[in-house]
């Protein structure tokens, strides 16, 4: 089991978290995907580490980008 936190920009309400939470938990090996909107943080929990590049590609496919 592994977990990875990412903070998400852009995020203003529940269908932001819920697109995120649809792109993010489609990845291979992706348990559970936690979005708290007010902080933009997101938790990623996984059978395996994710690449940070596919967490990134799967934000953006969502609409929003990690903040740098």
């Amino acid at each position: 089991m592994s977990t990875s936190t990412v903070i998400v920009s852009g995020m203003t309400c529940g269908h932001c978290a819920s697109s995120v939470r649809e792109e993010v938990g489609a990845l291979a090996g992706v348990t559970d995907v936690e979005v708290d909107v007010a902080s933009g943080q997101v938790t990623i929990s996984s059978s395996a580490p994710i690449e940070p590049d596919a967490i990134r590609v799967a934000v953006e496919e969502a609409g929003y980008h990690l903040a740098q």
